[in-house]
């Protein structure tokens, strides 16, 4: 059996902290200390299954298409590449 050559870098992983990451008076930090996202945890427990593989936490998925919607990224493929 032939293995496939990989195409895909795997680039994602980041050695460095948020505090390096995003600038202090970036406009992302602004919004996150004026609005409390945990509500929405509330309002989707119930549609989250305790078994299986964990999910990608409700509030994080939120914030990336309110960062679309505010910095008005066409993609949300382009999002999550600028988000990583």
């Amino acid at each position: 059996m032939a293995m496939t050559k990989q195409t895909h870098k795997n680039d994602c992983i980041i050695l460095s902290t948020l505090e390096k990451l995003v600038p202090k008076e970036h406009l992302v930090r602004k919004l996150d200390n004026c609005i409390n996202f945990r509500f929405i945890e509330e309002l989707v427990s119930d549609l989250y299954s305790t078994g299986g593989r964990p999910s990608i936490p409700p509030v994080v998925l939120f914030k990336l298409i309110f960062i679309n919607i505010v910095f008005g990224i066409n993609s949300m493929r382009r999002t999550c590449e600028e988000c990583c």
